[in-house]
């Protein structure tokens, strides 16, 4: 019998209580799986992972999260063969589904890395500088985020069942937020698989990701203020969504990723046989047929100056027809089939409605050589080229979702602009070009329409990930009918499922909610110099204050020539008389903490293992000869490392002159050992 793909919910494998619908191989026709939600309580879903995921994860630092996600992208790295057999039933290449799988597994590492590079090894994340909101400094505020206590419901498209869900789950486990995935119909026993795979893991919390299977059902009624819905699909659908009862009554947080009319561009300068030529017809060719056209990202807009539209055309079509279409387990097919007949259908009829607004100049929407393959049983379709009128409107509101693009010529960049508006908002635009100021015409003109850009040539094109790949450390959608949403974007896609909360408190309140120091806090001046403490005997406001050390004219003459930095304000009495910031010759800024290093520095062996850096260094006051400098040095933040026998410590550094006035301030960032290590 053919399976009933289950639901992983509430800690357990859910089978539908009917027979559920088929589902079918995209190359055979065959039953592949028979998919259906019944049965599922979907109320009890969502409090499953209010109560249980949500609480387990919030236990977590950001840190301990990142290295869930490391893990867990391992073991699908160790199992992603398993994936790629499965993958193979959607229509796609084994290029296609490295494409999908590779790529979700990569958004996990991507995350992990992020996460532990640039979060703290905390529950909270602390946002911005402290702003200071009286004369006295006893009253300032901080941006602070906190995880939302709801769950991230994350509905997505057939066309990337591997990536789609890792790309909304991984931002949302890292900021301590659970999931409930539900893949679209056609490819779903292939996010079924997927959803074996972690659950047989046995790396995630539980509760932390839930799995559901076909229809959400009432769902959305049970939504609440603290819930967030990431969707990726059709802008019609992603509008109906938008305007649900239980998203709009609670004022759910929603993000869409909806299909849009993504653009290419060559520039003038690029004509034939110049190496961007290349480079525009190889990326179009490579968007029409990978995945078989099937990417939100895909190019649809081929803009192209009307000189050069009959090469264009001749060159694409010349790849085009060497294109091998079949079963992807047959020797040398290039494209694969479409996820499913209806959606080849679909297809069939945006075609039509774009060539009565222009004409096919490749291929044809009814009849391909499909090898080793049934080509009506299965849903393969050739690639189909078309040339159109950009003044038209159906080249701008019509999405052929396949392998079907429209060379559509312009006449000046002021034109070209025009036309990349009326797509109403895309995803990703791509402009090839050796012109760097039409590049920046380009892109300035039509960014406003689009959420990422890509200009290719010669310089990145050999490191270049394409027009078609979305970076997970960029922001993923776009404006209008592109959903206006963010799925992606590193820490931002973190932040999207988190509470910014606008703290206002006197400085020791604010110190104690963020765990870190905040200038008028008070310090503690203890026996033991800070250096001399290991990692876990730092507290928050530990201090130590060092010096005085008077500022001679031999200390700078002597740090000018050893060092070589002999501008004139150090070194010329004259000049620097003239300039009206100084007066007069005055010290270094980096003689001023090299000085401040060594009043502070404890200098014997001990906990701090190094110095890796200065943050937010400024230089706030000259210092003449004759200053005497004083430095206060605070620890700020202690982030202890999981994996490793030592953490990082910030320090605030204030260096003030006799009369009290701070003439330098930055962070000093150090490794200390732990004391067990």
């Amino acid at each position: 019998m053919t399976p009933v793909l289950r639901s992983y919910i509430r800690g357990g494998w859910h089978t539908p209580t009917d027979e559920g619908r088929p589902l079918f191989d995209a190359v055979t026709g065959d039953e592949v799986a028979r998919i259906s939600s019944a049965g599922i309580d979907m109320a009890a879903v969502l409090d499953h992972g209010r109560r249980v995921g949500g609480p387990a994860l919030r236990e977590l630092t950001f840190h301990q999260r990142a290295g869930l996600l490391k893990a867990l992208a391992g073991h699908l790295r160790e199992h992603r063969e398993e994936l790629y057999a499965v993958s193979a039933r959607t229509g796609g290449t084994l290029y296609d589904a490295k494409f999908d799988i590779d790529g979700g597994i990569g958004v996990l590492q991507a995350y992990a890395s992020k996460g532990r590079r640039e979060l703290p090894n905390d529950t909270i994340y602390v946002e911005g500088d402290v702003e200071p909101l009286s004369k006295g400094g006893t009253f300032v505020g901080q941006h602070v985020a906190t995880s939302l206590r709801g769950v991230a419901v994350q509905v997505n498209a057939f066309n990337f069942p591997v990536w789609g869900p890792l790309e909304k789950f991984a931002p949302a486990f890292l900021a301590g937020v659970p999931s409930v995935v539900k893949p679209a119909s056609p490819t779903a026993f292939l996010t079924a698989k997927l959803a074996e795979l972690v659950v047989d893991a046995g790396l995630l919390p539980e509760g932390s990701m839930q799995f559901v299977v076909g229809s959400v059902g009432d769902m959305f009624d049970h939504l609440t203020e603290q819930d967030l819905v990431a969707f990726t699909g059709s802008a019609s659908t992603a509008a109906k969504l938008r305007t649900h009862p239980g998203i709009v009554g609670r004022s759910v947080r929603f993000s869409a990723e909806a299909d849009s009319l993504n653009l290419s561009v060559l520039g003038p300068d690029a004509g034939p046989g110049t190496p961007e030529f290349d480079l525009y017809v190889k990326q179009l060719i490579q968007e029409m047929t990978v995945k078989a056209g099937q990417k939100c990202t895909a190019i649809r807009r081929a803009f192209v100056p009307a000189e050069h539209v009959d090469a264009v055309v001749d060159a694409v079509s010349a790849r085009l027809a060497a294109t091998v279409v079949g079963n992807p387990a047959a020797e040398g097919v290039r494209m694969g089939a479409l996820a499913s007949l209806e959606q080849r259908e679909e297809v069939r009829r945006s075609v039509k409605a774009l060539a009565d607004a222009g004409r096919i100049v490749f291929g044809d929407p009814a009849k391909v050589d499909a090898v080793d393959a049934d080509a009506e049983r299965g849903a393969f379709i050739s690639p189909i080229l078309l040339t159109g009128d950009p003044d038209r409107a159906e080249p701008h509101e019509v999405e052929a979702f396949g392998p079907v693009s429209s060379v559509l010529p312009y006449s000046s960049t002021e034109q070209l602009i025009d036309y990349a508006a009326r797509g109403h908002g895309s995803l990703v635009g791509s402009i090839i070009t050796g012109d760097t100021a039409f590049a920046r015409d380009v892109v300035l003109g039509v960014a406003p329409w689009h959420g990422r850009l890509l200009v290719l040539t010669q310089a990145d094109a050999k490191e270049s990930t394409g027009h078609g790949s979305p970076m997970p450390q960029l922001v993923h959608g776009g404006p209008g009918r592109a959903g206006g949403g963010e799925e992606m974007g590193g820490i931002r896609g973190v932040l999207h499922h988190m509470q910014r909360t606008a703290v206002q408190a006197d400085p020791d309140t604010l110190t104690a909610i963020t765990g870190r120091w905040v200038p008028g806090s008070r310090r503690t001046e203890t026996d033991v110099h800070p250096f001399r403490k290991h990692l876990e005997e730092l507290r928050i406001g530990d201090t130590i204050v060092a010096g005085p050390r008077t500022v001679t004219q031999e200390d700078v003459e002597h740090f000018a020539e050893f060092t070589g930095d002999t501008f004139y304000a150090h070194t010329d009495a004259e000049a620097a008389a003239a300039n009206p910031l100084f007066g007069e010759r005055v010290a270094h800024g980096y003689l001023i903490v090299s000085l401040a290093a060594g009043l502070f520095v404890d200098p014997d062996p001990g906990p701090v293992l190094a110095n890796f850096g200065v943050d937010r260094l400024r230089f706030l006051t000259p210092v003449k000869f004759g200053d005497a400098l004083t430095v206060t040095l605070t620890c700020k933040q202690v982030t202890p490392r999981d994996s490793a026998g030592y953490g990082e410590v910030r320090w605030d550094a204030d260096v003030t002159r006799q009369d009290g006035e701070s003439v330098a301030r930055y962070d000093v960032l150090t490794l200390v050992a732990k004391k067990d290590a």
